[in-house]
Order: C-alpha cells, then sequence, then structure tokens
C-alpha cells in the first residue's frame, strides 16, 4: 500500500528516519555511557532495516517495525506523556499517521473501528498547492504563509463530534529535487502565487513525482471542539437570511457539542419592552419555539417564580435549575417546577440577551436529565453571548423594518400634491408584473421647483433644558444631604458618611457647566449606591422614615429621578409646537386651494416647515410667478400669526419661553428627489445642496461685524441674496404694516459668512402682538397689488 493520499502529487514520499539515526550516531559517541550504550543497540537494529534509513513507500513496511520505530522516537514520544499529549508520526497533508500516543490511540478506539480519520475540506487542489508551497519554502528559501488551519473531525463515545487542530512539525524532513524538477526564478515564484486557482499552472512548475519528500513529520492535535462550535455557531448566527427567523433546530447540534449534553434543546422568548411581556418568536416548521411559554404572550411575574423573575428581568443575569424535583421541594415554587416537568425538563439554564442594559429576551437551555444543566455550565454561556446579541437585535432590527414597511405600505399617507408621481410610477411597475416583464422603479424627481423654508424656533431651548436639569438635580442633592445629614446625627455609620461625601462631590460637578452624561451619570449613582441604602436600612425614628417615603413618592416612577422642572419645562415646548402647528398645518388647507404644491413640516425645539411649489408638481394647471409670491406672502402672514398666537398662550405656560422667527428665501428654482432610505423629499444635486446647507447653518448665523444673532425675541427675519428679492419683500412688509401685523421700524443688515456660504443679506420686523388681530387680517394677493401694483 502506498502513502500518497492523492492520486497526483510534486512529492515522491519516503518516509525515513536517518535524520534519527544521525543524531543516534552523534549520542553513541559523545553522550554518557548509558545513553551512548542504547543508542550503538538501537542503531544496530536499524541496520537489519536499511528501508528505515533509505525510505519507505509501503505502509506494511512501517507496520511490521511498528516497535522498532517506536523505540526510535521515545525521545520525541516520552512516555510521561502518552496519556496526556495527542501525537503521532506522519507526513504533512496526509492521512496516514503512526507511532500514537495513548491518548491519542484511545480517541481513534472510541470513535469507532469504521471510522476513517481524514482531514477537513481538503481536496486534490489544495492539497498539491499546499505541497508546493512547502518546497518553495524548504527548497527555495522564500517566506510563503500557507499555514492554512487543518482539523480533524472525530466522534467521542458519546458520538459527539469533536474537533482537533492539526500542528505539525517537519523538522525531521528533507525537500529533494529529482531529475524532473524544475528550478524556479523569482518570476516564477511569483506568477504562481498570483495564480492560486490556476491548479494546471502549479503543476506545470512542479511535475508529479518531480520532488522527493524524505522523512517524517510529527502532527499534535489541539482540542479545539469548543472554539469551533463557537465558530459555527457565529457563523450560522450571523449570516443573512431572507425569512427573520432567530435559530434553526440544527444549531442544537452545535450547542450540543458546546455543552456536551446530548439531549440539549434550546428554546427562545422575545421581550417585549413596551408592555413588559415575553413573546414566543414567530415560527415556522424547522424553527425554535419556547419552552415555557403555552401561550403567545405571557406577563412576565405570571410566567417566572420569584427567583427567575428577579434574576433575569431585574438582574439580568442567568438562572439555573440543576434538579427540577429538588427545586419543587425545596423552593416553594411548585407550580413553575410542576410545570417544566411536564414538558420533560428536569434541568436548565434560563439566560437573558442585554443590550445597553436593555432585555432583549431569554434564550432556555433545557435537558431531560437532572443536574445537566447547572451553574458551572452557565458560565459558558458568557462566551455565546455576545454572538446571541448580535443575532437577536439583527433579528429585532429585521422584524422592526418589516412592520414599518407595513406602516409605510398601510399607514403613511404621501402628501396629495406629489401622490400623483408615486401612483403613476406604482402602476408601471405593476403592469410589468402582470405582464411577466422586467421594471426597475424610478427615482420620484420634481425638478424647477421653486423652494420656502420657515421656522420658529423656541430661543435658547438648550440652555433652558440645561438649567432646569441644574434646577432639579440641585434640589434632589440636597434633599438627599438632608436625609443622610440627620441620618449621621442619629446612627453613627461609615458608609452614611461615604455617601454625604459623594453627594456633595456631585454638587460640587454640577456647580458649572453640565457635561454631555452628567444627567446619566448622577441617574445611575442615586439608582445603584443611594436608594438602595435608603430602602434597606432599618430606622427606629418616624419623623425620618417620612421623610424619606415622602423624598420617594416625589420621584418619577421611569427615571428615579425629581422631575419637576424638567417636566414643565417639556410641557411647555409640548404646548408650543402643538399650537404652532395646528395653525400652520389649518393655513396651509388655505394656500393649497391657490395653488397645490408640496408641503412638509417638522416639529424640533420648535416647528420647521418646507414648501415646494412648480409646474413639475401640478402639471395639469400653468404655472406663473405670482403663485410663489401668493404662497411667499401667506408664509410671512402665517409665521406672523404664530408669532402673535405664541405671545398669546406664553403667560400660561408652566415655563417661560420665547420664540425665534425666520424665512429664508431661495432666488432660483431646484430639483427634489424622494429619498427612499429616508422616505422623505431632499434637494438634488451638488447645486442646489447649498440651498440645504444655509437652512441648516442660518439660525445660529450672526449679523455681520457684531455679535448678535440675526434672530430675534418677537421679531421675524427674512434672509436672502438678491435685489429682486429684496424689494419683493419690502412690499410684503408695507403691505402688513398698513394691515398692522408688524411695527413700522425696518431692520436692514448682511449676514457674517457662513461655512460655503456668503453674500448673504437680512430684513428684520418686529411682530405688533398687542395690536395685531389676525383673524381679521387676512392677506390675499389680489387686495396686496391694489395697494402694491
Amino acid at each position: 500500500m502506498g502513502l500518497s493520499y492523492f492520486s497526483e502529487s510534486p512529492f515522491k514520499t519516503l518516509i525515513s528516519f536517518h535524520k534519527l539515526t544521525e543524531m543516534l550516531e552523534h549520542i553513541a559517541q559523545n553522550d554518557i555511557p548509558f545513553r551512548s550504550a542504547y543508542a550503538r543497540s538501537l542503531l544496530d537494529e536499524v541496520q537489519k532495516v536499511p528501508e528505515l534509513i533509505t525510505g519507505i513507500e509501503n505502509i506494511d513496511t512501517i507496520r511490521q517495525n511498528s516497535q522498532l520505530i517506536s523505540y526510535l522516537l521515545s525521545d520525541l514520544f516520552p512516555t510521561a506523556l502518552t496519556h496526556n499529549e495527542i501525537k503521532a508520526a506522519a507526513i504533512p497533508f496526509h492521512n496516514f499517521t503512526f507511532n500514537y500516543t495513548k491518548r491519542f490511540e484511545n480517541i481513534l478506539q472510541n470513535a469507532g473501528v469504521n471510522f476513517e480519520v481524514n482531514i477537513r475540506d481538503l481536496d486534490e487542489h489544495r492539497f498539491y498547492v499546499m505541497n508546493c508551497c512547502l518546497i518553495i519554502n524548504h527548497y527555495f528559501n522564500s517566506t510563503v504563509d500557507f499555514a492554512m488551519p487543518l482539523f480533524y473531525d472525530i466522534p467521542d463515545k458519546k458520538g459527539f463530534m469533536r474537533h482537533y487542530r492539526i500542528l505539525y512539525n517537519a523538522d525531521f524532513m528533507d525537500v529533494i529535487p529529482t531529475d524532473k524538477a524544475i528550478m524556479l526564478t523569482e518570476a516564477d515564484i511569483n506568477l504562481l502565487l498570483d495564480n492560486y486557482d490556476d491548479l494546471e499552472l502549479w503543476k506545470k512548475y512542479f511535475p508529479h513525482e518531480s520532488w522527493i519528500l524524505k522523512g517524517f513529520g510529527i502532527v499534535s492535535l489541539f482540542d479545539s471542539t469548543t472554539e469551533n462550535s463557537l465558530s459555527n455557531l457565529k457563523t450560522n448566527l450571523l449570516k443573512t437570511k431572507s425569512e427573520p427567523t432567530i435559530f434553526e433546530n440544527s444549531f442544537e447540534s452545535i450547542f450540543r457539542s458546546f455543552f456536551k449534553i446530548p439531549d440539549l434543546r434550546i428554546g427562545f422568548m422575545i421581550f417585549n419592552q413596551t408592555e413588559k411581556k415575553l413573546v414566543k418568536p414567530p415560527i415556522s416548521k424547522g424553527f425554535i419555539s419556547s419552552f415555557l411559554l403555552d401561550e403567545k404572550d405571557c406577563d412576565c411575574e405570571t410566567l417566572l417564580c420569584g427567583g427567575s423573575y428577579d434574576n433575569l428581568i431585574k438582574k439580568q443575569t442567568y438562572f439555573t435549575i440543576s434538579d427540577v424535583q429538588n427545586y419543587i421541594q425545596n423552593s416553594g415554587n411548585e407550580t413553575f417546577g410542576y410545570n417544566l416537568l411536564l414538558k420533560n425538563i428536569s434541568s436548565c439554564i434560563l439566560a437573558p440577551i442585554v443590550k445597553d442594559n436593555q432585555l432583549l429576551g431569554i434564550i432556555e437551555f433545557v435537558s431531560a436529565t437532572p443536574r445537566a444543566l447547572n451553574s458551572i455550565e452557565a458560565q459558558k454561556i458568557e462566551l455565546i453571548t455576545p454572538f446571541l446579541v448580535d443575532t437577536i437585535e439583527r433579528f429585532n432590527n429585521e422584524r422592526d423594518n418589516q412592520i414599518e414597511a407595513i406602516i409605510q405600505r398601510e399607514y403613511t399617507t404621501i402628501h396629495p400634491s406629489v401622490y400623483w408621481k408615486f401612483t403613476q410610477e406604482a402602476q408601471k411597475f405593476y403592469d410589468s408584473l402582470i405582464n411577466q416583464e422586467s421594471y426597475t422603479l424610478k427615482e420620484i424627481v420634481f425638478k424647477d421647483v421653486h423652494p420656502l423654508y420657515g421656522q420658529i424656533d423656541i430661543k435658547g431651548s438648550s440652555e433652558h433644558r440645561n438649567e432646569t436639569v441644574k434646577k432639579d438635580l440641585n434640589v434632589q442633592l440636597k434633599w438627599l444631604l438632608d436625609i443622610f445629614s440627620t441620618l449621621n446625627k442619629n446612627h453613627k455609620l461609615a458608609i452614611v458618611e461615604q455617601r454625604i461625601f459623594e453627594l456633595q462631590d456631585w454638587q460640587l460637578e454640577i456647580s458649572g457647566n453640565l457635561k454631555a452624561d452628567i444627567e446619566q451619570q448622577i441617574q445611575r449613582y442615586i439608582g445603584t449606591e443611594i436608594h438602595p441604602l435608603l430602602q434597606t436600612i432599618q430606622l427606629d425614628d418616624d419623623a425620618i422614615q417620612k421623610e424619606i417615603n415622602h423624598y420617594f413618592d416625589s420621584l418619577d416612577v421611569k427615571n428615579g429621578l425629581l422631575y419637576t422642572e424638567r417636566k414643565k419645562f417639556d410641557e411647555a415646548m409640548a404646548i408650543i409646537n402643538k399650537k404652532l402647528a395646528k395653525i400652520i398645518d389649518e393655513k396651509q388647507n388655505e394656500a393649497q386651494k391657490i395653488y397645490p404644491h408640496y408641503y412638509e413640516r417638522f416639529r424640533t425645539d420648535g416647528v420647521e416647515h418646507n414648501l415646494y411649489i412648480g409646474a413639475s408638481i401640478t402639471p395639469q394647471r400653468k404655472f406663473d410667478l405670482l403663485y410663489l409670491q401668493n404662497l411667499r406672502l401667506w408664509q410671512f402672514q402665517t409665521l406672523c400669526e404664530m408669532e402673535i398666537e405664541h405671545h398669546k398662550i406664553k403667560s400660561q405656560l408652566p415655563f417661560p419661553l420665547e420664540v425665534t422667527s425666520l424665512i429664508l428665501v431661495f432666488n432660483s428654482p431646484i430639483s427634489i428627489r424622494f429619498r427612499m432610505d429616508e422616505k422623505r423629499f431632499d434637494v438634488d444635486g451638488t447645486y442646489n445642496a447649498r440651498y440645504e446647507v444655509v437652512k441648516k447653518r442660518i439660525d445660529k448665523a450672526f449679523i455681520k461685524n457684531k455679535k448678535e444673532r440675526i434672530t430675534a425675541q418677537g421679531k421675524i427675519t427674512i434672509v436672502y441674496s438678491g435685489k429682486h428679492e429684496e424689494e419683493e419683500y419690502l412690499k410684503y412688509v408695507r403691505y402688513l404694516q398698513h394691515k398692522n401685523i408688524i411695527a413700522p421700524e425696518v431692520e436692514q443688515f448682511e449676514v457674517q459668512d457662513l461655512q460655503g456660504v456668503s453674500g448673504l443679506n437680512a430684513i428684520r420686523v418686529t411682530i405688533l402682538h398687542e395690536n395685531a388681530k389676525p383673524e381679521k387680517s387676512k392677506v390675499t394677493i389680489d387686495e396686496f397689488l391694489k395697494i402694491n401694483p
């Protein structure tokens, strides 16, 4: 029987121990007496089998001389390590091995007499090229890194497939050219390195058996079953699937190999954050469900017992039951335990899947064998948790995307002015499907439309928000300091003194400018260090206990902080935004009747709106610039009315907030494109992007050569760039002055250059909040033209 692994190889392989005999000859001549005597006697035996030196081509020769070969290799295979090391003599990249350690022998015996050891995924192409690379490195002194991981997959006596990483030692091998060998140049080597896939090219430069591989190698195996299982798990969990599923049943085999439990089963429950419920994942044939959930969903506290609820939901750590029968007898939660037994579960681990402190779901590892799963096995979960988190998060994202798609398809309304264009394109796509033709949906673009942008912004909203945060935090910290000071007088505890010191430190921290995450830091500190202490400390003083109870009753239930000032601020913001948005939405109904145009409105720290008008949006009607002028006048008056309405309600707000208003006039038409990823229109093209740049930066701009913002409380600022727009808006100003809506004074100034934008000017006018009566001051373009022909 020959040694070649495949039918073709660049090598003629000769198993030889010539390098070992050279070492023995050296020992026989120079070493200490008993070693030299042993070496000489061993050499005498080798002389009787000259093939051991000249080279063996037949496997039978190895078997017939196995005892002598074992003696020859005794220094490389020490008896003391034979039950520990997984090692054998071998030829690299061949499945032929011999002279096993006892541990290697036992592994092969447990696999069964009919099992054949094969290197995983080693085909003829890879085998041939790797041997060629061995020659390039060994003989031509190159440094080609061809050390690709090689594995043996060998089942154990329980039937689990174990995975062993193969490591070769080729110190006892020589690479010798024959007369058929081709001496490679550097250009030849570079050509080969650039053409791995061209096997015929490799065979051209390394013909069959053109080299001799003489000697033997040592193969050492490393049990990488756990790492391999993790790799397989990661590969399967992270691969993209068209169907939004979580785990396939095939994953159970990976987990069984990982945990070494033959009857391991896997279940999963999704945690619904909004409703605080555990939910079965949507499943189809072949995908896992939940062992604990009988219904579609269930309240957490109802499903889980006290201990498991605390661990999984509150502490977000694993919960184990190693013996369900014993658990029923000792835990007092017979219902939960019997529910497990009914499902043939005698031991289990329930592990939370958590991302950014948010519970995503619970994975269930269950077994019918008592104590197969326990707290020791639970420690392994930390190794696989990152992959599970990524998979569950991906599943949730896919699910959310599908839900979003349904909402977009079924509920989101496209503005009536552009609905016809979407219908037209969808009809073409539908017709192509019916006719079984190929059609790609075209992007929705409207060219040569005139943009109008306006906003009413809540002045200093960020500063106000920071001030309310500081006020609330200061009040809470002072309240806690008072409580802890009283505790310190009555109960001399070191921990109380430490908390006083820390609270004072936090007070000092917020005395200046607030850092970006200081609110979260204090919230975390109070929640983890202060509240648990106040809730657990035993007090016999009714007065201080009453004060502590009053403190907890005053906290916001969601975040555990005082929320008095921030709540006022948030409510004031909400009132303003709702009121202003209602006004402009109602006014839009009137404006659309004049000439249909695209309209969108956003709530931020105030209310912003975009308007686009042009013939491409309403092709069935002739467009005239008169309609654009009408819309600009409508926008101007509407912002005035929104300002006046804010002035009316601001005294009734729970938190005093002022607003500033701005209109941006763009002097040339642009194109807008519907962005499918954002489901909204945006400007199209590099030139038109200038408009977006100005929009984003203009409200923070300053008057040129001054430290004053262009927007101001109680005023409307109109930003423009051309003389024609200036003349147009000054006419609107005179008309609204005539209507007693804005004051006689008019400010005109240059705008400080923005990054990438210069040459802007502005008009600023003051709103007559007290005198104006907007309900009687409705402006029409016809009336305006009578005054401004």
